[in-house]
């Protein structure tokens, strides 16, 4: 390799990393909103007070208010926990429950990993957020089963790449070398699969907390998510709907911190991909 590829490598390693760290300071930022949300809202985001109803946004009211005069800022502030918290629960479940049923369908075969590749054959079937409203519908309202029913039909993808990522890995010579000297399945599977997997397996899961935290704000605007008064992105969205053209902070407010949280998880993702892959690595 020439010595102007390596310097070319090592700036864009070096512009990566910088990105890198640059959109995960502001995910943390936006974590950090979410857990203390309670602590920075000007006003509590429950108290109504109908003398104060849909108010223009204003030095007092920075979002306005809504229907029962309660502050939209601080409702915003606070629809973080719900919508950030429970989005990144979900992506942990579905990227961590996929992983693990991958890489054991990849590693041991037979007729486990056909059942199992069958069924999310059946899960990628059908157009994801439709699957996720009947399966919604049939568990009811609230947050946590809108996780449920999106976890139940969005696990196939981490399978899917994990065991393509294991079926390759087993098959390599330090793999092999670690059978021979009497490692058992558990230590191949822990030592020398998951490390070798886990760089797609966090580009996936990164990416797609965005992709989840529109699919769960969606759920919500149709009723099957949060349920009023809990403060939710989605769900604030869908109260004001009817008072778009009349009052139009009452959407826009949440859809602007949605659209914010979901291109600031998006571009730390391709970040995070940029930055695994080895054609920006200097040698």
């Amino acid at each position: 390799m020439s010595e102007v590829t390596v310097r070319k490598q090592k700036v864009r390693k070096n512009h990566t990393k910088k990105r890198l760290i640059f959109f995960g300071l502001l995910a943390l930022a936006l974590l950090l909103v979410a857990v203390f949300a309670g602590r920075l809202v000007p006003y509590d985001p429950y108290e109504q007070n109908l003398s104060l109803s849909k108010l223009p946004p204003s030095r007092e009211h920075l979002m306005g208010t809504d229907l029962y005069g309660r502050d939209m800022f601080s409702r915003v502030l606070i629809g973080a926990q719900t919508s950030i918290l429970y989005t990144l629960v979900l992506v942990l479940i579905i990227s961590v429950g996929g992983t693990v049923i991958g890489v054991l369908c990849g590693y041991f075969g037979g007729k486990a990993d056909s059942i199992m590749m069958r069924i999310s054959d059946i899960c990628l079937a059908f157009p994801g957020l439709v699957f996720a409203l009947a399966v919604a519908a049939l568990l009811g309202g609230g947050m946590s089963n809108a996780v449920i029913a999106l976890a139940v039909i969005s696990w196939p993808k981490y399978s899917r790449v994990a065991r393509s990522q294991t079926l390759a890995v087993k098959t390599e010579p330090y793999a092999a070398a670690a059978r021979m000297a009497g490692g058992n399945a558990w230590q191949i599977i822990t030592r020398h699969i998951l490390p070798n997997i886990l760089g797609p397996i966090l580009v996936t899961a990164v990416l797609d907390i965005g992709t989840m935290m529109m699919e769960l704000a969606g759920l919500s605007f149709l009723g099957l998510g949060a349920l009023p008064p809990t403060a939710e992105w989605g769900n604030m969205m869908s109260t004001g709907r009817s008072m778009l053209q009349t009052h139009p902070w009452l959407v826009i407010s949440p859809g602007i911190a949605i659209f914010i949280t979901v291109v600031i998880f998006n571009l730390l993702g391709d970040a995070v991909r940029d930055y695994l892959d080895p054609r920006n690595s200097s040698r």
